[in-house]
């Protein structure tokens, strides 16, 4: 029995942790797991924080394998999420069916919520795109450290911006539904080995579990697609 060291952006933690006690169960192995926002992550990782496994979008592990933290060769990738909308639960659900209506949703909101991940990233350049960026400057929140549909269920925003598997937890919000495909953006998320890692066997193991035919059913239920 091996305990298997882990540092995760919590875009994946809703499947994560559904499959986890079936894997321990299996293995015998323990998991012992950090969430961390993966912009925090991705700093930690390059400074040197040791662990086994790291779980992040893919352009953040492919950094991180070409700075020489991860090995090459354990990269893996496990799910790709789109960016979903949310209301306060009860509350009117806008029209998200193309890009116009999203606009107009954005025009017409109070506040809106987005992360400082993948989903928020884009936020911001959808901005520009849909040619809104100073209108949505004074009237945007961008969220550490909790989920975007947080501020949304307590009402302090009225519409929130996040990966749908991270949305799709959190109580006091209803998911209206993805962006629709003309402005969606995918993030595919992946995991790396350390290069360090004192249980790479076991990680590996860990890994090939999330892959599994098995453990999609658990990917999809949270609003990913296996990759």
């Amino acid at each position: 029995m091996a305990e298997i060291q882990a540092m995760s952006s919590v875009a994946i933690k809703a499947a994560y942790l559904e499959l986890l006690p079936q894997f321990e169960r299996a293995s015998g192995h323990k998991v012992v797991t950090q969430w961390i926002p993966g912009v925090d992550l991705l700093k930690r990782v390059k400074e040197g924080e040791a662990s086994d496994l790291v779980f992040l979008q893919a352009k953040d592990i492919d950094e991180l394998i070409q700075c020489g933290r991860l090995a090459a060769d354990s990269r893996v990738e496990l799910a790709t999420s789109g960016v979903g909308v949310a209301v306060r639960a009860g509350a009117p659900r806008p029209d998200i069916s193309s890009a116009d209506a999203v606009k107009r949703a954005l025009l017409a909101a109070r506040a809106i919520s987005f992360s400082t991940g993948p989903s928020g990233v884009y936020m911001l350049e959808l901005f520009g795109k849909l040619g809104i960026a100073d209108e949505m400057k004074a009237k945007s929140r961008q969220i550490k450290g909790e989920p975007s549909g947080a501020a949304t269920a307590r009402g302090e925003t009225e519409l929130a911006f996040q990966q749908v598997s991270e949305l799709l937890p959190v109580p006091g919000i209803d998911l209206v539904g993805p962006l629709p495909d003309e402005i969606q953006k995918i993030t595919t998320f992946c995991a790396g080995l350390q290069k360090t890692a004192r249980e790479p066997a076991a990680a590996r193991e860990w890994l090939n579990f999330i892959k599994s035919p098995a453990a999609a059913g658990a990917i999809r239920k949270s609003g990913m697609e296996p990759a």
